[in-house]
């Protein structure tokens, strides 16, 4: 049997992908470092096997289709409109900064203002994949610094749908027909500028009004439907056709980019009680078709780049990286907004990305941007996605020093305290990190479903309860429960030594993902060797992980599901099962 080449991008792009990606983990540093250069490896610029750029390209389109969903799922058109006043404005002013910027460079190298204008806005629009790939890691998505942040995005996105419509046009203002370059406007309307620009909004809101009155009823009712079959497999399929099924019709009918579809998709699912479920299960895809993105960017760098044009590519990264930065700090600083929150959306948006190539590629079709310009903002958006981690990291210091020096006389929310509500301007898990003066108390990290439950069972004997948590519903089930809480994420060091490890008698983590589980108890392990640490896990691989980190006891449920039902049976107790931990004394 012969295979194609979408095998062997898949076999070459993950393959090395993980390889790459495990070196990175153990150097230390981000794994889309790792992917980025698997990319170059399979790409046509470095000697051996060369993928299909093509296919790499459509790939990757799925992972961002699959990511948007995602976020959607988590993302409610309420949380869109609530930061529409920084969001809208924002978006606005940065693309404004970074296209003139964009055409300084383009006139100063003699390409005219027309192709600076598409070089300034290719160097304008932030990746999507980069910039959730870093909220979700930090877990920032649901905090206001992620809602400010992706609400900025997607405004990017609009712009850009805009600018991927008006392009042609301009192209056909300038230059007029000429053969051999194509011309999609002016061969089926005679609009003018104004014209398509009113054509696009009308698209976009037709878009918005379907989903909202046609897609609001009949996606939730699908997903309800197949729930009720009791096929997991079929609810797995029918999450996938959604989420890229109404990307498809987006696109296609709408003309909606491929991400702001999955992305609307998401948003109505989010209202429904099944979006949980509908995250869980589209999660392994994403995160695979996520990492052929990076593959597919790293296969368009061309390292000769480097040595030919040396002073144009450190202009091109300085306006990615220091002028969208600043413009950015700036205006999130205007709007009141805290020194955490406004380096927080500048780093997020320190990059570039998929739309940039878009762009880059229109306008070198249409002959408005020369072939040097694709080059440097390809190998500007490669250099700005290996250098982002490098800028969270060091926004996540000089914010944790930062938050070391908040105010001693501040008070965190105590039990009951409906009388001091949360100040409304400041609603960001991390600004609420002052330490606690509970002693002899129990920590619980996260309020979920499990988390909720020991919550309760806690206050009802009595006892302490202190909750670590970032996630707004979850927030207010604790303080209904009447916990102290600290809002923010526990795998932060700062956030977790603001819980008292050296005082708590015991901590509990009961967030279900157990890679951020272990880093919470290795984090809990180092403040207080002593510190009985409670963990839960889904599987005999995560008990071993877990307690590898410093559990002193991981719960797995299904075992403890077995063993209530052979309780209520009469049955004697079986004994754990291999790699599954004694109870602590």
């Amino acid at each position: 049997m012969h295979h194609g080449p979408l095998i062997a991008i898949l076999v070459a792009g993950l393959g090395l992908a993980f390889v790459f990606g495990a070196l990175a983990q153990k150097l230390r540093i981000s794994p889309l470092v790792g992917y980025l250069v698997a990319g170059v490896a399979v790409g046509p610029f470095t000697p051996g096997f060369v993928a299909d750029q093509n296919l790499a390209n459509e790939l990757a389109e799925i992972g961002v289709i699959l990511l948007m969903f995602g976020v959607g799922l988590h993302f409610s058109l309420k949380d869109l409109l609530s930061v529409k006043a920084i969001a809208v404005p924002g978006a606005i002013v940065q693309i404004g900064t970074a296209t003139l910027l964009g055409m300084g460079l383009g006139l100063l190298m003699g390409w005219g203002w027309v192709a600076g204008v598409v070089f300034g806005l290719a160097l304008s629009v932030a990746s999507t994949v980069v910039l959730l790939r870093a909220l979700q890691e930090r877990r920032l998505v649901q905090s206001e610094k992620g809602k400010i942040a992706v609400g900025w995005l997607i405004v990017e996105d609009l712009a850009m749908v805009l600018a991927l419509v008006m392009i042609p046009a301009v192209a056909d203002a300038v230059r007029g027909a000429q053969p051999g370059v194509p011309s999609p406007l002016s061969g089926q309307f005679d609009l003018g500028l104004w014209g398509v620009l009113g054509f696009t909004l009308m698209k976009v809101v037709a878009f918005i009004a379907f989903m909202l009155v046609v897609g609001r009823r009949v996606i939730p009712w699908i997903l309800h439907w197949v729930a009720h079959t009791g096929s997991r497999e079929l609810f797995r399929l029918a999450v996938l056709a959604v989420a890229l099924g109404v990307a498809f019709i987006a696109a296609s009918l709408f003309g909606v980019s491929f991400a702001l579809g999955a992305f609307f998709a998401g948003m109505i699912l989010s209202e429904s009680p099944l979006s949980q479920r509908a995250a869980e299960e589209s999660l392994p895809l994403r995160d695979a078709f996520a990492v052929l993105f990076f593959v597919s960017v790293g296969m368009l760098f061309d390292p000769a780049i480097l040595l030919r044009a040396p002073g144009p590519l450190l202009a091109t990264l300085a306006i990615i990286l220091v002028g969208k930065s600043l413009a950015a700090w700036l205006i999130v600083r205007a709007f009141g907004k805290s020194n955490g929150v406004a380096l927080t959306i500048s780093a997020s948006l320190a990059q570039i990305g998929e739309f940039s190539f878009i762009l880059a590629g229109l306008g070198v079709s249409l002959a408005l941007l020369p072939p040097q310009g694709r080059d440097l903002i390809l190998a500007g958006a490669i250099l700005s996605i290996l250098l982002n981690p490098v800028l969270f990291a060091l926004v996540d210091r000089f914010a944790g020093d930062a938050a070391g020096k908040a105010k001693p006389a501040a008070k965190p929310a105590a039990a009951g305290d409906v009388a001091a509500p949360e100040p409304a301007a400041e609603p960001t898990p991390d600004l609420d990190i002052t330490p606690t003066t509970l002693s002899d108390h129990m920590v619980v990290v996260g309020y979920g479903r499990v988390g909720a439950l020991l919550g309760a069972g806690l206050k009802a004997r009595g006892e302490k309860v202190l909750v670590i948590e970032e996630k707004s519903d979850a927030v207010a089930t604790a303080r209904r429960d009447g916990a102290e809480l600290l809002l923010g994420n526990a795998a932060d060091p700062a956030v977790l030594a603001a819980a008292g490890l050296d005082r708590a008698r015991r901590l509990f983590v009961a967030i279900p993902q157990s890679f951020e589980a272990g880093q919470v108890c290795e984090q809990a392990r180092r403040d207080n060797p002593a510190l009985p640490i409670v963990a839960r896990a889904h599987s005999d691989a995560e008990v071993a992980h877990l307690t590898r980190c410093g559990a002193t006891l991981t719960i797995m449920g299904e075992a403890e599901i077995a063993r209530a039902m052979l309780a209520l049976c009469g049955a004697p107790e079986t004994p754990p099962s291999e790699g599954e931990p004694q109870p602590a004394a």
